[in-house]
Parts: structure tokens; sequence; C-alpha cells
């Protein structure tokens, strides 16, 4: 009796080692793929903007292309290509645009996997001058996107630019500023498929820089930037170019 007692007590024994042998196999495999963004970490992007109104001409193009880092370069978060046809009325400075926009992201930290993303935007954009060196500019976007591995998305963007000149009333060529966005990304569908959701408030972007015009078609600018999310916050260093032709 004794015996058979020990023997089962056994058996249990080694069915809760063995069970908890292979939940430590599944937690060791399955956490290198849900690796957390490291927020301590700070990330860069590098930035070129470029736009050209057409001569004698309502028409445009504008564009950018982005490479974003998880540090300061070497783990790839984001390359993002976008470009887009613009429009501007004759009564006013309103500029509108139509583009699209290709965006590859990988994965944080040693892993080299990639997801890809089309998306297609419209876009409203509102300058204003407030007192004598307020720049102010107002942008309106809304995106449609497809994503891999997901069902349609389409997201809500408000951004507000401020840009303050310290020794001119303009940006023209020698000007020195000081740059300022907040930016707010609103999901729209929340169902992304496979019974996945996400949230409403998908992002926000607050920067602080500094600017230099190199000519009166070209600006080098500097700054910090934190972007909150839903499952992390994050600071970023940002380089960028921005150029009129």
């Amino acid at each position: 009796m004794i015996c058979k007692y020990r023997l089962t007590t056994l058996l249990s024994s080694g069915r809760c080692i063995l069970s908890l042998l292979l939940a430590a196999a599944v937690f060791l495999t399955v956490t290198p793929a849900m690796a957390q963004v490291d927020e301590d970490q700070l990330g860069a992007w590098y930035m070129y903007f470029f736009n050209k109104k057409f001569e004698n001409s309502q028409w445009g193009v504008q564009g950018d292309v982005q490479y974003r880092a998880w540090d300061l370069g070497s783990d790839m978060e984001q390359l993002l290509l976008r470009g887009g046809v613009t429009w501007r009325p004759k009564s006013n400075d309103v500029m509108f645009t139509f583009g699209y926009g290709n965006i590859t992201s990988g994965e944080f930290g040693d892993g080299s996997d990639t997801a890809n993303e089309h998306r297609i935007y419209q876009e409203a954009l509102l300058p204003q001058k407030v007192g004598s060196r307020y720049l102010i500019t107002h942008r309106f976007r809304f995106e449609q996107r497809w994503v891999e591995n997901q069902d349609f998305r389409t997201r809500l963007r408000y951004a507000f630019f401020l840009n303050i000149p310290f020794n001119r009333t303009d940006l023209k060529k020698g000007a020195w500023y000081a740059a300022f966005y907040n930016e707010l990304f609103i999901n729209g569908q929340r169902d992304i498929g496979d019974g996945r959701e996400v949230e409403l408030f998908d992002r926000n972007r607050f920067y602080v820089g500094i600017g230099r015009s190199i000519s009166d078609r070209s600006r080098l600018q500097f700054g910090f930037m934190n972007q909150y999310t839903d499952p992390f916050s994050k600071n970023q260093l940002q380089f960028s170019l921005h150029q009129a032709f």
C-alpha cells in the first residue's frame, strides 16, 4: 500500500515537473518573438522632405524619405517612402495633397523580420502667421492603410506646427528658428482581423528643435521628439532637411 502511494506521488510529481519544463520551453520560445521595446534607449530619425510647385500652375508635388532607427542608426525601426500630388487654390495658401506611402517596419533588437505597409493619404495644410514672427501650420491627414497580416485600416491625424524665427520675421536665408510640433493619431477601424483590435488612440508625438535656413528654399533642423503609443513611450532624435524647388 505504501509502495503504491509512493508510486502515485512520484508519477504526480513527474507530471508537474514535466508541465513546468514544457511551460518554461514555451516561454523561452515565445519571449524572443515578443521582445519588448527598450523605452530608455534613445532612437534617431533621419528625414528628407521636399516640395515643388510647378511654374504658372496650381499643381505640384511633395514627398519625404525617412529612415527611423530604434537606436542611433543600426537597428531599423522603419523605412518610409512617401510622395503625392499637391493642389493650391488661388484664393488662399491652403495646400491639398493626394499621396501614397510605402513603409517597411523592422522589429526591435537583433531580429531581422520586417512587415510592409501600403498607404494612401489625403491631406490639407493650412499655414497661418500670428503677430510678426509666429509661423503656424495646421495639418489634417486621413490615411487608408494596408498593413501586412492585418485587415484594411484607416487613421486620422492632426498636427500643429510652430516655427519662431530668432533673427528674422520669416524663414528666409540666414534665419535661426525654434521649431515645435504636436501630432495626434486616432485609429478608424479598430478590428484588424483574427479577433485582434487596436485602441482608438494610436499615438502622440511631441517635438522641440532648432533650425537654420541655409537658403531661401532649404532648411536644416535638429530636435528631440517623444512618441507615446499604447504599448510604449520612446524618445527620438530627429535630423531633417527641408527643400523647396
